[in-house]
């Protein structure tokens, strides 16, 4: 450039639309008038953060959304700037940061599924994915390809997935302590089956997640709910249990982000609950099940990660990070034999999973795909996050309590008067709406909270529903 560019905005603090938007919105503009022209160079975070007198980590989300929108490309040690191929700008400026198409179940519908927390299958690399699977098939072995393979998943990516959870979740594993599955819920099935038998007991987080209840209810376990509270599954609960039950054989816990509720366990109670397991033999049968999607600095590492833990069974994800419909997940535990188990278990069931797909996954996590994806993702549900909190005060802020959460794809919102929530599912329903209502999550006693999946809908059908949602609180 042969002046610098000169970037001119009023920023509103009072706006309800968040400030890294509205210099995002800015700098599209300044690029939609001919202000700024492809090739250009932007400022550097810091200096335009001194212009524009704002903290820099707002500069880095405002230029952050317009790399993932396409407005931008960083060129490494050069610095960023305006994109030669641009997106069509009647899609992109709007309140969201990201060009969004309408959820697919509203197309042709008159309901829009509000979900607990689904990925948005339209950021998915699924170009990316199916390339790998051609590629794959034009391999000269390919039909080495069509016969058998381990029943504990590929070797390769079994131990892709090994890496994976050794350097970026703390864990202490192997290949042979890992088992390849279609998706964590064949996963949990298959740990209840290899670990508990008829008359054992099994204690669960309440509110919490049924199907895994249900896979726990199939081996003849019973189940023994724990409360949660805003660190996590209550302590003395677990106790109290123990004391009143002498074979408890596991307990269920999703520690990172608990779900239904979203919060973290604290590490105070992180630690007690080991030394209960260490001291009373039971399993901790973790399930990590959006671990990738944190929006801090410091993510949380999972209590299988613990050296001092004895007993636990590790339960993950690909379907989150990819695609709902891609269908592998993996379970891990320091117990090679119960693992060894779950294999032969798998087999009679599954033989061998898909190994072609799971070849085509581990060349994403090869060529780096996955990675970039990750990071794409997480700054698109970040965004996703904020909307939505602006969006929940705007119709809801005095009529209901929630924490903003640290990662993942759903709020729990609590309203702050009891409300029927049968009653509101059934309005919401006649409004074109159709919401998981508490009882879902709830084991002997209805909650009065709901769980709001973000990440699969449109500002506007986001807007829509809270909307909806708060004329009937």
């Amino acid at each position: 450039m042969l002046r610098e560019w000169e970037f001119q905005i009023q920023l509103d603090e009072q706006s309800d639309k968040a400030i890294y938007l509205q210099i995002a919105d800015a700098i599209i503009n300044d690029i939609h008038s001919g202000r700024l022209k492809a090739g250009d160079a932007l400022p550097g975070s810091r200096n335009l953060a001194q212009r524009l007198k704002v903290n820099r980590n707002t500069i880095v989300e405002a230029l952050s959304v317009l790399l993932i929108e396409g407005w931008l490309v960083s060129r490494e040690r050069q610095g960023t700037f305006v994109a030669s191929t641009l997106p069509d700008f009647k899609e992109t400026q709007t309140t969201a940061p990201i060009a969004e198409a309408t959820n697919d179940a509203t197309s042709g519908s008159t309901q829009l599924q509000i979900d607990d927390g689904y990925p948005n299958s339209k950021i998915a690399p699924v170009n990316e994915l199916a390339r790998a699977y051609r590629q794959i098939f034009n391999q000269k072995a390919k039909w080495q390809l069509m016969g058998y393979s381990s029943e504990f998943g590929n070797l390769e990516f079994r131990k892709a997935v090994v890496q994976m959870l050794n350097h970026q979740r703390g864990m202490r594993v192997n290949e042979q302590h890992i088992c390849i599955t279609r998706g964590s819920q064949m996963a949990m099935y298959l740990a209840a089956q290899c670990l508990l038998s008829k008359g054992d007991y099994v204690i669960i987080e309440n509110p919490g997640y049924k199907p895994a209840w249900e896979a726990f209810d199939q081996s003849g376990a019973k189940l023994l709910p724990a409360g949660v509270d805003n660190e996590g599954v209550i302590i003395e609960d677990i106790i109290a249990l123990l004391k009143l039950h002498k074979n408890i054989k596991a307990i269920y816990v999703t520690p990172h982000r608990q779900y239904p509720t979203t919060v973290t366990m604290s590490l105070k109670r992180r630690l007690e609950l080991i030394k209960l397991s260490n001291e009373y033999g039971f399993t901790i049968i973790e399930d990590d099940y959006d671990n990738e999607f944190h929006f801090g600095y410091r993510p949380i590492l999972p209590l299988s990660s613990f050296t001092e833990l004895k007993n636990y069974v590790y339960i993950g994800t690909m379907s989150k990070v990819v695609a709902p419909a891609l269908r592998i997940g993996y379970i891990a535990s320091n117990d090679c034999t119960l693992i060894n188990k779950v294999a032969r278990l798998r087999k009679i069931i599954d033989v061998q999973g898909d190994s072609i797909m799971e070849q085509a996954v581990l060349q994403l996590i090869k060529d780096g795909t996955i990675k970039r994806h990750i990071k794409k993702a997480t700054n698109y549900y970040k965004t996703k996050r904020d909307i939505t909190e602006i969006l929940l005060q705007k119709h809801l802020g005095n009529k209901v309590s929630y924490l903003i959460p640290e990662g993942g794809l759903a709020y729990w919102i609590v309203p702050k008067k009891q409300v029927d929530w049968v009653l509101i599912s059934e309005k919401l329903n006649m409004k074109g709406f159709s919401m998981i209502t508490p009882e879902s999550y709830s084991f002997d006693k209805i909650f009065n909270g709901m769980r709001l999946g973000y990440a699969s809908l449109s500002d506007q059908e986001l807007e829509d529903f809270i909307s909806a949602l708060a004329d009937l609180f």
